[in-house]
């Protein structure tokens, strides 16, 4: 795959994985659009639903600036269809259980639960341009005020294009 994660300003290579919906997701063929990824522990935790569902509430506008939203984590895509179906999330989530997209972002870190190292996904949004240039990253993500941030970031890249 890919050695360093793309830096601001540099395109970001393709790559394809599996995902919710009848396709697989290529980067390539999302050219012309905005994408977010956003990278999540765990389908059906409190703090990856409420990312979701605050992506969803807002999904008509990313829609509205040309913006394609997409989930990845770990999980398989049949907890990915679950969890999907359950908050009833308009966008696909993509099903990375071999870790190749989280190597490519840098997502996959040592974290500690009750106490004992684990490694896990480091809660991580990016965006990137209609080109497929990396034009916004944001790492160990807060989940309050994410999705408006990313949504204001989006509506700067249009207005600056």
């Amino acid at each position: 795959m890919l050695n360093k994660t793309p830096a601001l300003d540099e395109a970001v290579p393709d790559f394809s994985a599996g995902m919710t919906g009848p396709a697989s997701f290529s980067l390539s063929a999302q050219k012309g659009k905005n994408i977010v990824l956003y990278f999540y522990p765990k389908d059906n935790t409190p703090g990856c639903t409420a990312q979701s569902i605050g992506f969803r509430d807002l999904y008509a506008e990313f829609q509205n600036t040309n913006t394609e939203i997409f989930g990845i984590s770990r999980d398989s895509l049949k907890s990915h269809d679950n969890f999907r179906t359950k908050f009833d999330l308009p966008f696909p989530l993509i099903s990375d259980v071999d870790e190749s997209v989280c190597a490519l972002f840098d997502v996959i870190k040592s974290k500690k639960m009750y106490g004992k190292p684990v490694r896990g996904i480091e809660r991580s949004t990016f965006l990137i341009d209609p080109a497929g240039r990396m034009v916004k990253e944001w790492r160990k993500v807060s989940v309050p005020g994410h999705v408006d941030e990313v949504l204001q970031a989006v509506e700067q890249l249009n207005r600056n294009k």
